[in-house]
């Protein structure tokens, strides 16, 4: 353990190098009736670890112990208080948002990522845990004393403090985006892929809930059932991309085997899943490796020439999923969007209705 926190305290890249390590024993992962590596199963990425390194943390990839053990029990007592019950005369950890999510209906990991042991402080691998800056941009700068014991406090004090169920019911952000017909609404909001890049090609839990998946293995294709939102990846085995500019919601994916690793790369996305404002010389390739019991590696690397100077990454782990998977019942043709349209509609009719100040001199 002292040597895992001197690695991360020191923001070198040692820390990489020892979980590899850390996965890459003797272990065989079991066979298929194919004779391949037995990914099948039910798997969740569900994580208190966010996607980008909170600032505070720097260069440093990986957590101490203390910090550990703080954001763990701050959101263990979390779920305790929600836990509660609830009275007439005391609503205990209930919400008192009307219409909005409280901690009952969701599902946000209850801790820190670990990859080969070590508790990191992003899924991003990059030296600061963020995306590159894109192409012609500036580097950005770690803030002084970024990464220190007292910086790191600092960032779990912030993630435990944090209240995700604070900006539902928002007026104001309700009222983002356009309104002037279906197709101009998100593709989340409207059912027909989940949010948070649950699906990917990154594939990211998204803070919420249903961060839980199904992989099915063929001889000659995978699929990856995502639960949110009901979505199925294909990845057709020793194939060829296609070479036309048809863009399929997760892209076109094809993989292969390399040992025990499945290696799947994903060209061919559509805009509406730009990764960091790439999309359209996006290429994702993921490696899958049963790295122990109950432990599957989830290896990234990105490019887009078009937006960024040199490829990047990061990693996690899969850890079984207690349970199976449930239909997700969110669908194409969610029956809030006419009542999402109408309220617009009436807000117009509302303006319109309104007299209009006359201008001086008029």
């Amino acid at each position: 353990m002292k040597r895992i926190m001197a690695c991360g305290l020191a923001g070198g890249a040692c820390a990489l190098a020892l979980a590899t390590a850390a996965g890459a024993g003797d272990y065989r992962a079991p066979r298929n009736g194919f004779g391949q590596p037995d990914l099948s199963g039910t798997w969740t990425n569900t994580t208190l670890t966010p996607q980008a390194r909170p600032a505070l943390y720097g260069a440093r990839r990986a957590q101490t112990p203390e910090e550990v053990k703080l954001l763990e029990g701050a959101v263990a007592a979390k779920d305790a208080a929600s836990a509660a019950p609830v009275t007439a005369s005391a609503t205990g950890g209930a919400s008192d948002n009307v219409g909005a999510y409280d901690r009952a209906w969701i599902d946000q990991g209850a801790r820190v990522m670990r990859v080969g042991g070590e508790p990191r402080t992003s899924l991003i691998t990059t030296a600061d845990g963020q995306p590159p800056p894109h192409r012609g941009e500036p580097a950005r700068a770690l803030a002084p004393g970024a990464g220190s014991v007292e910086a790191g406090r600092a960032a779990v004090k912030q993630a435990a403090e944090f209240d995700q169920f604070a900006a539902q019911g928002n007026v104001a952000i309700g009222r983002m985006g356009s309104f002037d017909n279906p197709e101009s609404r998100g593709v989340g909001e409207r059912c027909i892929v989940g949010f948070g890049r649950n699906a990917g090609p990154p594939m990211f839990p998204n803070g919420w809930y249903n961060n839980n998946y199904l992989f099915v293995q063929g001889k000659d294709e995978i699929g990856i059932v995502v639960e949110m939102n009901h979505d199925v990846r294909h990845i057709r085995l020793n194939g060829a991309h296609r070479t036309d500019d048809v863009r399929p919601w997760f892209g076109d994916s094809v993989g292969r085997w390399e040992g025990d690793t499945l290696v799947v790369e994903t060209d061919h996305f559509p805009e509406t899943q730009a990764y960091y404002g790439a999309w359209k010389d996006l290429k994702v390739t993921e490696r899958f490796t049963r790295v122990g019991e109950g432990r599957l590696a989830y290896r990234f690397t990105v490019e887009a020439p078009s937006v960024w100077d040199h490829a990047w990454g990061g990693e996690y782990e899969f850890h079984p999923l207690k349970g199976k998977l449930f239909e997700y019942a969110c669908h194409e043709g969610n029956y809030a969007l006419p009542g999402i349209l109408a309220g617009a509609r009436a807000e117009e009719r509302r303006a319109a209705a309104q007299p209009t100040e006359k201008v001086a001199g008029q």
